[in-house]
């Protein structure tokens, strides 16, 4: 359905002080779920990032990629397995997980964004040592080759953005003797947008946003409110680690982040460039 004219005037001045507020800064989006798998969507977020590009917006995407290493798992013949919701990864599994991520889902990503009219140049968390990585120890070890984060070196990206490219990251990291981890695409997109200190985290997910206790959507939270509902258990599964990783950007000088809605039309350029945004916002 076609915009009347002034619908469409109400649009553009409606996004212009948050054009004018954003141009020179940098937001890091995390990349997932309904948004990566169907070809509308995908068009889509290309589009909002070329968008966000031309306007002088600085954008970085981090990105994932579970059910396509389950499904390619699986086409070779390896059961995924999981524990507590995070995959087991010994060597052969990390080659998959590598391969996927780096190879496939990272190529692809580009690809979109420079048919759309954008510049972007793909990354692994081991270019430029991005992303230096770290064991799990404890009885978190038994997942394999999952690590964590020991340290972001933030100085290919910052060496990028002024030539205008988009850094498309896929979190495989290595850790300094050389071994590879693969490493939770929320929080080196978190960790990312705290080193660069970036205007903010936007985490695309396949629901509103954070439910409350009653399940309805809670537009803004604070820190201490986001922690309430972490000891509750209201925030569990697979939305902790995405408010975890929001929470720790937000403590460590992101301005804001959102957990957005990424099944939803345009879901980057409502949460921009709108009064009301989508999802819910959490600050500090």
């Amino acid at each position: 359905m076609s915009l009347l004219p002034e619908q469409r005037i109400r649009v553009l001045t409606e996004a212009l002080p948050y054009i004018r507020a954003f141009s020179g800064k940098t937001i890091v989006v995390k990349y997932g779920g309904a948004a990566m798998v169907d070809p509308t969507l995908q068009d889509q977020f290309a589009e909002d990032i070329v968008l966000m590009q031309y306007v002088g917006i600085h954008p970085i995407i981090v990105h994932g990629g579970g059910p396509q290493i389950s499904a390619m798992m699986r086409k070779l013949g390896k059961e995924p397995e999981f524990h507590h919701g995070v995959r087991v990864t010994d060597a052969d599994t990390m080659e998959i997980v590598e391969m996927v991520l780096s190879g496939r889902i990272n190529a692809e990503i580009v690809s979109s964004i420079t048919r759309h009219g954008g510049k972007a140049v793909g990354l692994t968390g081991k270019d430029g040592v991005l992303i230096e990585a770290g064991r799990i120890e404890g009885h978190a070890a038994s997942l394999g080759q999952v690590g964590k984060i020991a340290e972001i070196n933030p100085l290919i990206l910052t060496t990028l953005q002024p030539a205008g490219f988009v850094p498309v990251i896929s979190p495989i990291s290595a850790d300094r003797a050389g071994v590879t981890y693969n490493i939770n695409a929320d929080f080196a997109a978190g960790a990312i947008a705290s080193a660069l200190a970036a205007e903010k985290l936007l985490i695309l997910t396949d629901i509103a946003g954070i439910l409350d206790q009653d399940g309805h959507l809670r537009v803004s939270l604070s820190g201490k409110e986001a922690q309430r509902l972490i000891q509750d258990g209201v925030i569990s599964k697979g939305m902790l680690p995405k408010v975890e990783a929001a929470l720790c950007a937000v403590q460590r000088g992101v301005h804001k982040a959102h957990i957005i809605d990424g099944r939803l039309s345009h879901a980057l350029l409502l949460e921009v460039f709108t009064d009301e945004g989508v999802g819910t916002e959490i600050v500090a």
